[in-house]
């Protein structure tokens, strides 16, 4: 026997992100995830613009 477990489900919401340019990369970082004013993609080195995307809201710890 096993048991559901009884969270609330997190309900998504408009999250500020960077998204690569390249029409070949899908790659993109949370706006709160980022280290510096220069956004490069992590995945293929191109540059990234801002942009919008219905995310699970997730804090970071580190973003003072």
């Amino acid at each position: 026997m096993y048991r559901r477990n009884n969270t609330e489900e997190i309900i998504p919401e408009e999250t500020k992100v960077w998204e690569c340019t390249s029409e070949d990369c899908k790659g993109w970082i949370r706006d709160n995830f980022t280290s510096n004013d220069e956004h490069v993609c992590p995945l293929c080195g191109n540059e990234m613009k801002p942009g919008t995307r219905m995310l699970q809201a997730i804090n970071n710890p580190r973003n003072y």
